[in-house]
């Protein structure tokens, strides 16, 4: 069973899709508090017949559409992220700009919120034709804890299925291009917090203390050398100090520092050693220097790993499809995503859509983000296409 044509969208599904777009971006909702961006979606699903929608993480939204004819009995999740950042967008050319003072969707998620959308619709309208089923997920808080992602793999929403596909717009790659690798795509992101305890003195008289900060001074270079002497150079890792907060007066010795930040990797093996390898490091470091740390970490996101026989079925699909020159194979990313809980699961593809053209060159979460409506339809039906595929191989 296959598709024949390329207007795999109706005349109405095109225009809820950009519509959804257009709406999402007027109206940016932070993380956890997608509740009117919900309410849009479950609206708009049932306008079109599509009933049954079920709710998950408080604002999220999935719906399954089941497929009514002979063949195989394949199950294929689909993901649309929906929540914004706090971000100020200063893009005055936007007719549908931002209409909630420091918040837009600086990282597309309005674009993706809305592809899913169109693959829900088009899924719903075709459901004679095709056998199987597909959940498409509206996924809150993917920027920020609670992460929707966790909850889903909580919640079992994954459990059966054969496959979980993801995407994410990519302002490196040219518009009207995809692009997809093999493996680790992201990194796994866990947080952590060390306090760094000495005693206090007063400065004319270091020896009569144990100066704190010169605890955490030593761990903030000690601690890059996990990376570049204990990581395999073919493995990404990155270890961040994102906040340091200590100190009384300018004639104290400190005796309390607290420093946070974030530790990366591209590796499941290697993630729980090297969260184990900052905080010996933290402690061991602290003990050299007559004092101690409390270390606390939390785990965030894991990598997103995409599965080899997806990605090859997805190039063939873009070159068969799209054009035999519209695929590109971009590097690994070193951020995080919380598709990588999906990944964790099932067999999983994180591919990439481009949007790259003149004034729309910004990257993702900066102020000047944008990409154009032409790339909603295309990318929408090369998703449904591909889960089709997937269906009915």
């Amino acid at each position: 069973m296959t598709i024949t044509t390329n207007n795999l969208l109706s005349p109405e599904e095109r225009e809820a899709v950009i519509k959804m777009r257009h709406a999402m971006h007027r109206e940016p909702e932070l993380s956890n508090n997608e509740w009117k961006t919900q309410k849009r979606i479950i609206e708009t699903l049932e306008n079109f017949g599509l009933m049954g929608a079920k709710t998950f993480h408080n604002t999220g939204v999935y719906v399954d559409v089941h497929g009514l004819a002979p063949g195989p009995s394949r199950s294929v999740a689909l993901r649309g992220d929906i929540d914004a950042l706090p971000i100020q967008e200063a893009r005055d050319d936007l007719p549908y700009k931002s209409e909630v003072l420091g918040v837009m969707h600086a990282c597309g998620h309005d674009i993706h919120g809305s592809i899913a959308l169109g693959t829900a619709l088009a899924f719903h309208r075709m459901r004679e034709i095709f056998s199987g089923r597909v959940r498409v997920l509206f996924q809150p808080a993917e920027e920020a804890e609670p992460l929707g992602g966790r909850t889903v793999v909580e919640e079992k929403l994954l459990d059966g299925f054969d496959a979980a596909i993801g995407f994410h717009v990519h302002t490196g790659i040219p518009k009207g291009s995809f692009g997809a690798r093999a493996g680790a795509v992201t990194l796994s992101s866990d947080q952590f917090e060390v306090e760094f305890i000495g005693t206090m003195a007063h400065g004319a008289t270091p020896h009569a203390g144990v100066d704190a900060i010169a605890i955490a001074g030593a761990f903030i270079n000690e601690v890059q050398k996990l990376v570049s002497r204990e990581m395999p150079a073919n493995e990404s890792s990155v270890v961040t100090i994102g906040t340091i907060k200590g100190g009384e007066a300018t004639n104290i010795i400190c005796s309390s520092v607290v420093l946070t930040g974030t530790i990366r990797t591209s590796s499941p093996e290697r993630r729980d050693s090297l969260v184990r390898r900052v905080r010996e490091v933290a402690e061991g470091g602290a003990m050299m220097h007559r004092g101690r740390a409390e270390f606390s970490s939390k785990p965030g996101e894991p990598p997103v790993v995409n599965d080899s026989r997806m990605v090859e079925r997805f190039q063939r699909l873009v070159m068969q499809s799209v054009g035999e020159d519209k695929f590109v194979q971009p590097p690994a990313g070193f951020g995080s995503d919380d598709f990588g809980f999906y990944s964790a699961c099932v067999p999983s593809i994180y591919f990439l859509f481009g949007s790259r053209e003149p004034n729309n060159e910004s990257g993702v979460h900066t102020p000047t983000f944008g990409a154009s409506d032409e790339i909603l339809v295309p990318t929408t039906e090369l998703a449904i296409r591909y889960c089709w595929d997937l269906l009915h191989s």
